[in-house]
């Protein structure tokens, strides 16, 4: 397995940049690393809202995979950047989709972190004969239990980043915070955009405190910038804001039924998760063991974040585990465009 600084470094990795144009208006980017005859695993990041980052492809040994990093909707290249319009569950699923059989493979592997495992699993449930395996990381299974946690019980963990959030959505009660935060990312331009970016950089400073809680050694740098960055940080969290309010168009019953699905049409699924994790609770992997037996399930000493060197180095184990077959077994699962 690479190893940061080795040809699997992300900054050694050239990347190609390709976007896909929906019917509906959105232009959903991607790029591709790696060899282009390895095999392929699409990597769906976290949020919702949060973008691709190219440091996942430290994960990976780049010559022997092909590996593609979509922005979802209204997410990082994704334009248009923050739009809620046309931008739900089953629409992203439809571009992966979409992207799989522009790129010409077959089958694909599927890697998703947080959200995105969430939505590996209902890709995987949906599209089942597309899929060669599912690998996640800190399991998120779209419940009610789990928003609250985030937005009421986690504020044990950082009260004051809490309340400095409260203060930005100019919220009394702790249950309706979201809704608030909601309502106000809704807006668009105008005088709004100020009381935005303070709501925004509020929030990125509760979730930083909240990942952090579960480290002593780990501090996470506020957000900060040039006024791109600004709206960038305003389109993360409106889109995040969106998602959770409809509990991802899923909730917990019916991405466990996906998962069943996909476990039964053959679909390998395996799931690293944090002991510690603060975001996710440890127990959605019990849930996800007890509705598909099958799945290879696996507790790490460790956080939330991919970054995490416990996590990162279980995720890529079982990425290599998963999908790398042995030698004599090799074969590619691409065809032509």
């Amino acid at each position: 397995m690479m190893r940061p600084g080795s040809r699997g470094d992300s900054l050694q990795t050239p990347l190609t940049a390709d976007a896909l144009r929906t019917r509906d208006g959105h232009r959903v980017s991607f790029t591709m690393a790696g060899a282009a005859d390895g095999v392929p695993v699409v990597v769906l990041h976290g949020g919702p809202g949060s973008g691709s980052q190219p440091g996942a492809l430290r994960l990976f040994d780049l010559t022997r995979f092909r590996v593609v990093l979509i922005d979802q909707r209204g997410t990082g290249a994704s334009t248009p950047h923050g739009s809620v319009r046309r931008n739900r569950t089953d629409r992203l699923i439809e571009d992966i989709e979409a992207i799989r059989v522009r790129l010409g493979f077959e089958r694909w592997g599927v890697l998703g972190g947080s959200w995105g495992a969430a939505l590996a699993l209902a890709y995987a449930g949906q599209h089942p004969q597309s899929v060669t395996g599912v690998v996640m990381r800190g399991l998120f299974l779209t419940s009610m239990r789990e928003v609250c946690g985030l937005f009421v019980t986690a504020r044990k963990r950082a009260p004051h980043a809490w309340e400095r959030l409260r203060a930005a959505a100019d919220c009394d009660r702790p249950a309706a915070l979201l809704a608030r935060c909601h309502a106000q990312l809704q807006r668009c331009g105008g005088a709004n955009e100020a009381r935005q970016h303070a709501l925004a950089l509020a929030w990125r400073g509760y979730e930083n405190a909240v990942l952090a809680s579960a480290s002593a050694r780990r501090s996470l740098s506020p957000a900060r910038g040039s006024r791109q960055n600004t709206r960038k940080l305003i389109g993360k969290y409106r889109i995040q804001a969106h998602y959770l309010m409809h509990r991802c168009w899923l909730r917990e019953t019916r991405l466990l039924s996906l998962a069943r699905r996909a476990a039964a049409a053959g679909v390998p699924l395996a799931a690293v998760h944090g002991s510690r994790d603060p975001i996710c609770p440890p127990g959605n992997l019990r849930r996800l063991a007890h509705a598909v037996p099958a799945a290879r399930v696996e507790y790490v000493r460790a956080g939330h974040l991919a970054s995490d060197p416990a996590l990162h180095e279980r995720v890529a184990h079982a990425l290599a585990v998963m999908f790398l077959p042995p030698a004599h077994e090799g074969r590619i699962l691409r065809h032509a465009a």
